[in-house]
């Protein structure tokens, strides 16, 4: 089984991989104007043509009250818009505090800030994956 992990933001989608069900790795980051989903979506399907994923899981950022707010809802659109246009299954999984702790780990490691910017939206997806792929097996 091959997994491809997402988190999207605004601007962004951290994007992530496992070829094996067990570890989760960096892609890239896609990046599209603001608040166009539609661009990302077809971003996005270009990286899962090229990557051939089984399953596709989408970080859902709840609230930390377990509450989803607007962002949420957002995700749950565009997870269902994604299945649709790929024919993959879309898993949502819950994201909250994978970009606090992606951060924590990439300061540990003393990566520069304008390196972490770049790279802090791959490991959130990969912590996204990860925490599927823990729970799942």
């Amino acid at each position: 089984m091959k997994y491809l992990g997402l988190d999207l933001g605004s601007v962004t989608c951290g994007v992530s991989r496992s070829e094996t069900g067990f570890i989760a790795e960096t892609v890239e980051t896609i990046r599209f104007h603001p608040d166009d989903y539609d661009q990302a979506l077809d971003r996005i399907l270009s990286v899962i043509e090229r990557e051939k994923p089984d399953i596709i899981v989408l970080g859902y950022p709840l609230l930390e009250n377990g509450d989803a707010g607007e962002r949420a809802q957002i995700c749950e659109i565009f997870g269902k818009q994604l299945e649709k246009e790929s024919g993959i299954p879309v898993k949502l999984q819950d994201e909250r505090n994978t970009t606090k702790d992606s951060e924590a780990i990439l300061l540990e490691a003393d990566v520069s800030r304008k390196k972490r910017k770049k790279v802090i939206d791959q490991m959130a997806a990969v912590r996204i994956l990860q925490y599927y792929l823990d729970a799942n097996q």
